[in-house]
């Protein structure tokens, strides 16, 4: 299937600037002018054909080299990739963290760039499926010839994403994939956020600690390595902390009917439901609970952090938690969020968007500290990010190449998530 082209250049003549174009006439698709993401109000976005007439920009010079063995310098820009879900049903995924990204983009070539040359980002729309990811991937490394790769957000499409980095040396930093197995034996790959057995250990402790409950029920999803990997780190955390999980429900990613599962959970008569998914089943789950008259609260995990979840849940989600790398609504956050306003049209940013902030200003810092932009040189400067003062908290960047962080509790009130709790798992050993 053919992979979608969104190409911004940004320029200082252009005042928050973004040149896009898209074409689905093959599988690698030459770059044509075309509209600009939903996301993208019309302040951030022209359309503009010279800009994106064909897979190198015109007037500029692309160096020689092996995919990750030499800086790809074309002109005086400097290349970066982002393989995100912009369309799909979890496009808000990929919507928000490339807002984030060309945000921090605008910044960075505001300030001059990287020694005088001004970065560029290439997004791809992966359309939420793995196989497409790979692909974008690929492109962006042989074709477009990107010195570094951001994404994705799901876990399994990082991994698609990650495999193709580490082939070719290039390295990659997702914003906010939280499966283990995106970095683990990586040398190439990284990540700004925590990983999903500190998550689920967060979310146990909350709810043991904050909540006072101690019989969950579990409703996830069993084609997904995300949704079945915090599955599996919070029935170990939660149990380990003398909770008991009393039913223990598993749907198929895209099913509209969860009846069978939720009328058996409510007759093992749970405290919460833990529903570790994407927001679009987890507005669906929370209806469809309350019309069977559950009326516990419902606890996701990151997954659930979208502007939609609130218009898909309604009343159903009000009251409900999930845990977050960021809340807007944190001291931390207000000047970042304000930011984001101004650029987009008033919308609020969820987390997302934060950390796709963080991922593009994390890969410059490591950009600046790097002797070269080869491959090796950048991976090992992005691995020494230490005390990182981001936006969505201060990122170090372990062995494992996983950011420490702490997680946020979010609570849906008034159709939007408002700070709970800050829990830090790390600060009880």
């Amino acid at each position: 299937m053919p992979v979608s082209r969104i190409r911004a250049l940004f320029v200082a003549a252009v005042a928050m600037g973004v040149l896009t174009g898209c074409d689905q006439s093959g599988s690698t698709p030459p770059a044509t002018s075309g509209a600009a993401p939903a996301s993208t109000p019309a302040n951030l976005g022209t359309n503009t054909p010279a800009a994106t007439g064909g897979d190198t920009p015109a007037g500029t010079t692309l160096t020689s080299g092996e995919p990750g063995e030499a800086a790809p310098v074309h002109g005086d820009t400097i290349l970066v990739g982002h393989f995100a879900s912009m369309t799909g049903k979890e496009a808000t995924f990929g919507q928000s963290t490339d807002n984030g990204i060309r945000l921090a983009l605008k910044e960075i070539n505001d300030q001059g760039g990287l020694n005088g040359k001004k970065l560029e980002v290439i997004t791809y729309d992966d359309k939420g499926d793995s196989k497409e990811a790979g692909t974008a991937v690929t492109r962006l490394i042989t074709s477009d010839h990107v010195v570094a790769v951001l994404g994705e957000v799901a876990s399994s499409l990082s991994l698609a994403g990650g495999s193709v980095c580490e082939q070719y040396g290039v390295p990659m930093i997702s914003p906010s994939s939280t499966n283990p197995s995106v970095t683990r034996g990586k040398e190439m790959v990284f990540r700004v956020c925590f990983i999903d057995p500190f998550q689920a250990a967060a979310i146990s402790q909350f709810i043991t600690d904050n909540l006072k409950l101690t019989k969950a029920a579990i409703l996830y999803d069993q084609t997904q390595a995300y949704s079945k990997g915090l599955r599996d780190d919070f029935t170990k955390a939660f149990t380990a902390a003398g909770g008991t999980v009393v039913a223990d429900q598993a749907y198929s990613g895209g099913d509209a009917d969860f009846s069978a599962q939720l009328t058996t959970i409510k007759a093992a008569s749970p405290e919460i439901i833990f529903v570790p998914g994407y927001y679009t089943e987890g507005g669906n789950i929370a209806i469809q609970a309350r019309k069977l008259g559950i009326t516990v609260p419902l606890i996701g995990g990151d997954g659930w952090d979208s502007s939609q979840l609130g218009a898909i849940g309604g009343a159903a989600i009000e009251g409900s938690y999930y845990s977050n790398h960021s809340a807007p609504d944190q001291p931390n956050m207000t000047e970042f969020v304000s930011k984001y306003r101004a650029a987009y049209d008033g919308q609020t940013p969820d987390a997302l968007g934060g950390l796709g902030y963080d991922a593009m200003m994390v890969l410059f810092d490591a950009m600046k500290r790097a002797p070269s932009l080869s491959g090796k040189d950048l991976a090992q400067a992005i691995a020494q990010t230490k005390d990182f003062h981001g936006v969505t908290g201060n990122i170090t960047i372990d062995k494992d190449h996983n950011a420490q962080k702490g997680v946020v509790i979010v609570q849906m009130t008034n159709g939007k998530p408002v700070f709970a709790a800050a829990v830090d798992p790390s600060a009880k050993k």
